[in-house]
């Protein structure tokens, strides 16, 4: 606090020597969850756009592929595949069966676990789609150069 009365090259001194113990300014918009967040909500814009189908969402199409990939799976499985959280997976779940891409079935050894598949639907509508997966890729890292997009792609990779 200053001193009340203080003017002139003294109160400026004081002034400047209270302005260096304060901390940086905190910039939200240059921080790593916020940059993730914008460049996350760039590319969800692009996909919509651009995959052809406004019912798929970025997560039902991680979904299939992951169904493609791996085969049968289990919600525990989809889970670990995707990063889709167990209350998203079920959400996700209901709208590609009721569309017909995928089936639900209980286990037979466990009735409480349901085994989820792939229908021959869902591999048409995920065949179709590709190919406009891998152009969104392409939009999404357009405005990097070829070695930025590696970087980018690389240091994602180890941040998990």
């Amino acid at each position: 606090m200053l001193a009340s009365g203080q003017s002139g090259p003294a109160r400026d001194a004081a002034e400047s020597a209270a302005r260096a113990t304060l901390p940086e300014p905190y910039d939200v918009t240059e921080q790593i969850g916020y940059l993730l967040r914008r460049a996350y909500h760039r590319h969800l814009a692009i996909f919509q756009e651009h995959i052809g189908d406004p019912q798929m969402t970025a997560v039902q199409f991680a979904t299939l592929c992951a169904l493609e990939r791996q085969g049968q799976a289990s919600q525990k499985d989809l889970i670990a595949a995707t990063a889709i959280d167990q209350g998203t997976i079920r959400g996700i779940l209901e709208r590609l069966h009721a569309r017909g891409c995928i089936t639900l079935d209980k286990d037979r050894q466990d009735a409480r676990k349901v085994l989820v598949a792939i229908t021959p639907a869902g591999r048409a509508l995920l065949e179709e789609m590709i190919p406009r997966a891998r152009d969104i890729t392409h939009r999404t890292l357009a405005e990097l150069n070829p070695a930025e997009q590696a970087a980018a792609i690389f240091v994602l990779r180890k941040m998990f």
